[in-house]
């Protein structure tokens, strides 16, 4: 959401930042909308005034004897007449509002230029590719050979986009997710916390996910929304707040289902585990005073790095140009590990700063310690990391000739000391 204030101050700025993510300008139909609702109130206020005014000439003319129908008359044509503008007024900030609420966040200033993800900037890499001497085979592969991995029978429970993970590679996904959790709260700072999977539209609505992108949602029979990831409800957990400024920064963390349509994804990635309607993830959200937003963002991002390092996985950082930054971001950062077995680097994990974006649609606001007035907290989210992710690039990454996969050594605890992950 934006603030209207920022789109009456200075509109050409407005639309030229719409047009850096491919809008066309917009700035005078806000401002044309809310000339609208300004005129009909500051009628209305006048109107009200006469019928303050009114109300006394009726009585005064009451006591008095006199006749006051002309008055009454008056009055009942001044009711009319502000009940037609209350509705002007209100037909006007629904359709400024209608126009705002699809309108994404403003991207920052160092975000790089471009239309699409041709254009997206690698800032660093961490290792080199693996060459290993023998032909590297994808997960899906490696799942089926070892006899783990079962898309036919995710299939016939649920249709496509979904698997059945059995015996090593079961406990190997929840290895996968128990580990980055603990990592993360124990080690990063984030408040382990547990969320529902099932949120009301307030909810979906206060991170970005509604109106705009509602066809990527599942939606129950009772109006609730199976949650795409646990940005929603973990962010959302401040909505309608005021912080005090000492509390700040606020850290979530959480091990949740994903529940996504894939809408438009129709044709891409069809094979194995890249793109599933239900997935596994570690999810962290930051809530922050806004000086202190760009500094968490790249906090955030190393938490995620971290991760990807302590599993011995080849990755790269990669900050994503306008035209890829999602609706909610005003910046994002992409993690991308290298697939052996694709030949390809693939998104692992994505890290944004909404900056005031989500604060504004959820109404959260901190207190500051010294000063007046209220402001909007920033937040952020980050995946730490994808599980069902992680767990194709731990695959991939550290199969051997004969077909069986090394596990990562900080996941053999988490294994029941396995080392190894070989068909029986």
């Amino acid at each position: 959401m934006h603030d209207i204030r920022s789109v009456r101050a200075d509109p050409a700025a407005f639309d030229a930042a719409m047009a850096r993510r491919g809008l066309p300008p917009v700035a005078e139909e806000i401002l044309t909308q809310d000339a609208a609702r300004r005129g009909a109130l500051q009628v209305l206020q006048d109107k009200q005034a006469r019928r303050n005014a009114l109300a006394k000439e009726i009585g005064q003319s009451k006591r008095s004897g006199a006749n006051s129908v002309a008055l009454e008359a008056e009055g009942v044509a001044l009711r009319d007449e502000m009940a037609a503008l209350e509705a002007a007024a209100a037909a006007a900030e629904a359709a400024q509002t209608a126009i705002l609420k699809a309108l994404p966040n403003i991207l920052d200033a160092d975000v790089p230029d471009g239309a699409d993800e041709s254009a997206n900037v690698v800032l660093r890499q961490h290792g080199e590719p693996p060459r290993p001497n023998f032909a590297p085979k994808q997960h899906f592969e490696l799942g089926e050979a070892l006899g783990l991995m079962d898309f036919a029978g995710a299939a016939k429970l649920a249709g496509a986009r979904f698997t059945v993970l059995r015996g090593a590679l079961a406990r190997l996904e929840r290895a996968l997710g128990q580990w980055m959790l603990t990592l993360h709260t124990e080690q990063h700072g984030y408040a382990e916390t547990a969320v529902p999977y099932l949120v009301n539209a307030a909810t979906m609505y206060g991170t970005g996910q509604l109106p705009k992108f509602e066809e990527d949602l599942f939606r129950t029979t009772d109006g609730r929304y199976l949650i795409p990831t646990a940005e929603v409800p973990l962010t959302n957990l401040v909505r309608d707040d005021i912080i005090a400024e000492a509390a700040l920064p606020l850290r979530f963390a959480a091990l949740s289902p994903c529940f996504r349509s894939e809408a438009g994804s129709a044709g891409r990635d069809t094979r194995g585990m890249l793109r599933q309607h239900q997935f596994q993830k570690v999810e962290m959200v930051s809530v922050t005073r806004p000086q202190d937003s760009a500094a968490e963002h790249e906090r955030m991002t190393g938490c995620a790095e971290r991760v990807l390092t302590e599993l011995g996985l080849t990755w790269r950082r990669i900050v994503l140009c306008a035209g890829d930054t999602g609706f909610g971001a005003a910046k994002t950062y992409d993690l991308e590990v290298w697939l052996p077995g694709q030949g390809a680097w693939r998104e692992i994990s994505s890290c944004s700063n909404c900056r005031d974006f989500q604060g504004r649609r959820m109404n959260a606001r901190m207190k500051p310690g010294e000063g007046k007035g209220n402001v909007f907290v920033h937040t952020l989210n980050g995946s730490g990391v994808a599980v069902g992710r992680a767990l194709i690039a731990v695959l991939e990454t550290h199969q051997q000739a004969d077909g069986s996969v090394l596990v990562p050594e900080v996941l053999r605890p988490w294994m029941g000391g396995l080392e190894r992950i070989a068909a029986a």
